[in-house]
């Protein structure tokens, strides 16, 4: 006789393909019907309930659990990108999206433990703590009584997934044919790849042992690790860090500047060693990805998307830097072309410029400054992307290279991170001091030891 985990897995597998058939349809006519009263607000002055409809498009995209809710982690998380009321909602996709429930649950750690799975934990918390666009958390005591953070994967997850990639190979062709301003096939492989990677848990945890090693000697940035017999491909099983989200940690410290800052240089430290010093990069620094500890110190606590950079990729950033800083035009173009972009005349220099003088720009000043000037918000990233934008399509576009998509998301994430902290801080002598001995052969043999020590590769580009 079967039991009722038995009758509901066929119930459940009899229901992903209408399911999966419907994800689209759902999100569609909720943002849909959501952009038609916004239009109908805006044009006829009908009035609308942002309120209302924010919260109808959280769980029309948490439902969807895949890239495209990522997409709206993305938005939620950069200042005056959308409304008050839908960034309130759209963040807590960070780490609040709908979870599944406890069947959901039993079924999973059976299938990735064992039949005898609860013997392994001394407690194990059936409502999900947090859960999000790939995976949700379970707090759980081990038999030692070490507490414990157990991510598990959603079902069906290798389906959403390659779902969510071609419709974004449909848009990003339909977006292609009508401009032509920049090319998106790179964008399209480099995306394809790291979200893959993101769905196999034994290489996360991998790249949390490696996270471990890079950032062993900052004090002030706290990394998990994996719990090896509790871990597989869909269950990655770590140790647990306490902390708030950030925004509630800066609402408990509006007042305190000197508290702000020190958070903003842990985040840049958290981010940026591992970059300068071992050429990887952590892709998707969005809210839910990390938390804070009452003294200021950053808790990393995804490890999925990582890019690993040859060292020449480094040494490419560091010589447009300083290429910006001299004027040197030369080394500017240098630096360009080391990354695989062709400058073929004055023009396309000068409006590629445009765009790394603002990414750039805070590095650039020796004071202390907000990370976007007089706090202009979201809106002045922008205005200096439209125009970028224009003149790119005028001059006949560009082809970015792969490398670009993860440095991109990171510096707006963490540009993001400094907004909303409000942090003052002198960046120029920050980077200086992470960038001081800089050496990309030594970085290339710190790299290559590292990345033996726990079987992680540098991505190819072909």
């Amino acid at each position: 006789m079967q039991d009722d985990e038995d009758l509901q897995d066929i119930s459940d597998s009899g229901s992903r393909l209408s399911g999966r058939l419907k994800r689209y349809a759902k999100v569609g006519s909720s943002v849909g019907g959501l952009a038609a009263q916004v239009v109908g607000n805006r044009v006829l002055g009908t009035g609308l309930n942002s309120a209302k409809h924010s919260a109808e498009l959280k769980r029309a995209l948490g439902g969807l659990k895949g890239p495209l809710m990522k997409a709206a982690q993305i938005l939620a998380t950069i200042p005056d990108a959308l409304p008050k009321e839908y960034a309130e909602e759209l963040r807590q996709l960070q780490s609040n999206a709908p979870s599944m429930g406890w069947l959901f649950v039993k079924r999973r750690m059976k299938t990735e433990l064992g039949v005898g799975w609860q013997k392994k934990f001394q407690s194990f918390e059936q409502e999900a703590v947090a859960a999000a666009s790939l995976g949700q958390v379970h707090r759980a005591i081990d038999l030692d009584g070490q507490e414990l953070a157990c991510k598990l994967q959603y079902p069906d997850m290798i389906s959403a997934v390659e779902a969510d990639l071609k419709q974004l190979a449909l848009l990003f062709g339909i977006y292609r044919r009508y401009d032509k301003a920049i090319d998106p096939s790179n964008i399209l492989q480099e995306l394809t790849d790291r979200l893959r990677e993101e769905l196999d848990y034994q290489r996360e945890a991998q790249n949390m042992g490696l996270y471990g090693v890079m950032l062993a000697d900052e004090k002030h940035v706290c990394v998990p690790s994996a719990v090896p017999e509790l871990t597989t491909n869909r269950l990655i099983t770590m140790n647990w860090l306490d902390g708030v989200p950030l925004l509630d940690h800066i609402r408990s410290h509006e007042n305190n500047l000197e508290m702000r800052n020190q958070v903003a240089m842990n985040m840049f430290h958290a981010w940026y060693v591992p970059f300068y010093k071992y050429g990887v990069i952590h892709g998707d620094p969005h809210l839910g990805n990390y938390s804070i500890r009452e003294n200021g110190d950053v808790n990393l606590l995804d490890f999925g998307c990582i890019r690993v950079f040859d060292a020449s990729f480094v040494k490419g950033v560091i010589d447009l830097y300083f290429g910006l800083e001299r004027d040197d035009e030369d080394l500017a173009v240098q630096a360009y072309e080391s990354w695989g972009f062709q400058i073929q005349n004055r023009e396309m220099l000068d409006t590629l410029n445009i765009w790394a003088h603002f990414l750039y720009g805070p590095l650039l000043q020796d004071r202390k400054r907000t990370i976007v000037d007089d706090y202009k918000g979201g809106a002045y990233g922008a205005e200096v992307a439209n125009k970028v934008h224009q003149e790119l399509r005028r001059l006949g576009g560009v082809k970015p290279p792969r490398e670009f998509v993860l440095m991109d998301r990171a510096a707006v994430g963490l540009g993001s991170v400094f907004m909303h902290l409000k942090a003052e801080i002198n960046w120029h002598q920050l980077f200086h001091e992470l960038i001081s001995d800089f050496d990309h052969l030594a970085l290339h043999e710190r790299q290559t030891s590292a990345l033996n020590k726990f079987d992680v590769s540098i991505p190819t580009t072909v």
